[in-house]
């Protein structure tokens, strides 16, 4: 096999069909073979019956079904498992990355590349969101010594040997970007336009935005960790200082009675730093606990077609 596609599919049902013809077409223009893999990962508008349509007219789309919502990056783990293609493409089911794209990448790859990801000219998201997102990848690059770029999405393609590589990563908090950027191997990058959502919105509330930074952060890097030290004793000096102050005051001013505000700045500088610093260890503690267990990073359900 030349070529497989690997789709996650949440929450676009109605893009399913279109998704398959522009693909199909643009696959079969290449002259290669090639595979569509569509992930279902538990959609709630019943995806996966588009998918079993799909798979019955067609034996090059294979559909694979989670047994519950596993998240976009584990979905997309369980098609890399299973794709067979000296070439791995990546991409969402929304239509916002267009798959006539597809030949530029090839084109990149032909070069000698590893990788090639996309990056994205005119990103069709609110300020908000975009502000969101550099925000995001500033704190991330600064605590995990990498360089990220917030353009760079999912719509990308990489050779056999780096699709094997990010296999042999077992973390239960996942990227595949920045994993792939992990490795280390030879990448470029070819600028695209994207497209608004073909249907549907996008699942990716504030809340869940914020759960996978921190997350993402706290899964590549212990420097949360040397932070909440420094912090530490940053307060731990202002404190000192203070209570300095107090005590110089209440020996100009005689009258000055220290002890109740020195002990309310000890009681809430120091119990807000051990809060803080608990806190950031709690959540290495869960990263522990979720990794020991040992519990596989998805569940398949029912899966048509498969070439592995």
């Amino acid at each position: 096999m030349d070529i497989s596609v690997v789709i996650p599919v949440y929450g676009c049902r109605e893009a399913v069909p279109e998704l398959y013809k522009r693909l199909a077409a643009t696959l079969e223009a290449q002259g290669k073979s090639f595979e569509i893999i569509m992930v279902d990962d538990h959609c709630p508008q019943r995806s996966w019956e588009e998918i079993e349509k799909l798979c019955e007219a067609d034996e090059r789309v294979v559909g694979i079904r989670l047994s519950r919502n596993f998240g976009q990056m584990r979905a997309i783990t369980a098609g890399l498992e299973k794709s067979v293609g000296d070439l791995v493409v990546v991409m969402d089911c929304d239509l916002q990355d267009r798959p006539e794209f597809l030949p530029q990448f090839l084109a990149k790859i032909e070069e000698g590349y590893d990788i090639v990801y996309s990056k994205r000219k005119d990103r069709k998201d609110t300020f908000i969101v975009k502000a969101l997102s550099r925000a995001f990848y500033a704190v991330y690059n600064k605590l995990s010594d990498m360089k990220y770029d917030f353009e760079v999405g999912n719509y990308s393609i990489a050779r056999r040997k780096v699709v094997d590589a990010f296999l042999e990563m077992k973390e239960q908090n996942r990227d595949y970007i920045m994993f792939l950027m992990w490795l280390g191997y030879k990448d470029t990058t070819i600028e695209i336009e994207s497209d608004e959502r073909f249907a549907g919105k996008s699942s990716y509330t504030f809340g869940k935005k914020v759960n996978l930074a921190v997350s993402l952060i706290t899964a590549q890097s212990n420097k949360p960790l040397f932070l909440a030290v420094k912090g530490g004793f940053i307060i731990s000096c202002a404190s000192l200082l203070f209570l300095v102050y107090l005590l110089i005051r209440y020996l100009v001013v005689k009258d000055f009675d220290m002890g109740w505000p020195s002990v309310i700045a000890a009681i809430y500088l120091m119990g807000g730093l051990v809060l803080s610093a608990l806190g950031v260890v709690g959540i290495y503690v869960g990263n522990i606990f979720a990794e020991s267990k040992g519990r596989p990073i998805y569940v398949i359900d029912d899966i048509l077609n498969s070439h592995k």
